[in-house]
C-alpha cells in the first residue's frame, strides 16, 4: 500500500471529518468523537487555522487513512503567530501503530519550519510525545489554565522547532478561545 500525505484539500475535508469521529469512537465515545469532529470544524473558521497544516496521509484509493491538525496557539487569549498547537491526531484504528502518526506529525513539523513557525504545543500522554522531541511546557513557562483539565502537569508538552524559540515566551494554554469547550 502506497501512503501518500498531502495538505488538506477539499475533497478530504468530509472523508477526514467521517475517518476521525469513527477512530475516536472506537477509542473513546462517540460523544467524545463529536466534541473532536467539531473543534475542527471550529478550528477551520478561526484566524488560527493554518490550512497548510491540516494534513491527511491516503492511501492507494485515496482514502483517508491519518490525520493531523496543527493551528496556531493562544496564549492568555493572545494568539501566538510562532507557535502551533497539535490537536487531533488520528489513525485509522486498524492501521494503528504502524508509525502513520509519526510521520504525519515528523511532515507537519517540516512544514511547520517552512512556514516560520518556532515551536508546537500537544496535550496528551507523555509516553506518546516524548519520543519525538517534547518536553513539559511548564519548564518553558508555558502552563494550562484550570479549564483544560489536565491530569497532570506533564501532559502539556512543547517542542522548539527552532532552538530558544521559547526564551521570552510564557503564559497560560486556554480553552477559552474555542465555543467548542465552553
Amino acid at each position: 500500500m502506497t501512503k501518500t500525505i498531502k495538505s488538506m484539500d477539499n475533497k478530504y475535508l468530509q472523508t477526514s471529518l467521517d475517518m476521525v469521529r469513527r477512530t475516536f469512537t472506537n477509542s473513546e465515545t462517540a460523544e467524545d468523537a463529536q466534541i473532536v469532529v467539531n473543534i475542527i470544524e471550529e478550528i477551520r473558521t478561526m484566524s488560527s487555522y493554518v490550512p497548510e497544516l491540516e494534513i491527511v496521509m491516503v492511501n492507494d484509493d485515496y482514502e483517508v487513512i491519518g490525520y493531523v491538525m496543527f493551528s496556531k496557539l493562544f496564549l492568555d487569549g493572545k494568539m501566538q503567530d510562532e507557535l502551533l498547537v497539535l490537536n487531533p491526531v488520528a489513525v485509522k484504528t486498524e492501521l494503528q501503530r504502524q508509525h502513520i502518526s509519526k510521520e504525519l506529525i515528523e511532515a507537519g513539523f517540516e512544514k511547520a519550519k517552512e512556514l516560520g513557525f518556532k515551536a508546537v504545543i500537544v496535550e496528551g500522554n507523555p509516553m506518546n510525545y516524548r519520543n519525538r522531541g517534547f518536553k513539559t511546557s511548564a519548564d518553558f513557562g508555558i502552563v494550562a489554565a484550570q479549564d483544560v483539565g489536565l491530569p497532570a502537569p506533564e501532559c502539556l508538552m512543547v517542542k522548539e522547532l527552532v532552538d530558544g524559540a521559547l526564551d521570552n515566551i510564557s503564559g497560560k494554554y486556554s480553552y477559552a478561545d474555542y465555543e467548542t469547550l465552553k
